[in-house]
């Protein structure tokens, strides 16, 4: 499987050093409820995976996961993680650090995969 999950330099410093502290992660972007459709950071075990959610890829030994419901949106669209400042979801784990993830997409041309970025944004 390819990745369909891309990241900046500043998202995957943000995991790693997330993931120092915290143990073990992983990322889920519904389209629900809360933030609507925005990324949220969890310890692995302290979310349950869904039999219909789709993961996507794994970023910084993180593994990104959508709803079944909004993967049907992003057939054909890959996704850049990214870290703004602000407030996000008191939920997700950067939280507390004035920060939140923030996923922009990449539309792919015809049905050629987008190339990792192995850790620096081409953007």
């Amino acid at each position: 499987m390819s990745s369909r999950i891309l990241a900046t330099a500043q998202a995957l410093s943000l995991l790693s050093r997330l993931r120092q502290k915290h143990g073990a992660l992983l990322i889920h972007q519904s389209g629900g409820c809360c933030d609507g459709s925005a990324p949220l950071c969890f310890k692995q075990d302290e979310f349950r995976v869904s039999s219909r959610d789709v993961l996507l890829g794994v970023i910084e030994e993180t593994p990104f996961y959508v709803g079944a419901s909004q993967y049907e949106y992003l057939r054909n669209i890959d996704l850049l993680l990214d870290v703004v400042r602000g407030d996000g979801d008191s939920f997700s784990l950067e939280a507390s650090a004035g920060v939140r993830f923030l996923t922009r997409s990449v539309e792919r041309p015809g049905n050629f995969a987008v190339p990792a970025c192995h850790g620096k944004s081409r953007f």
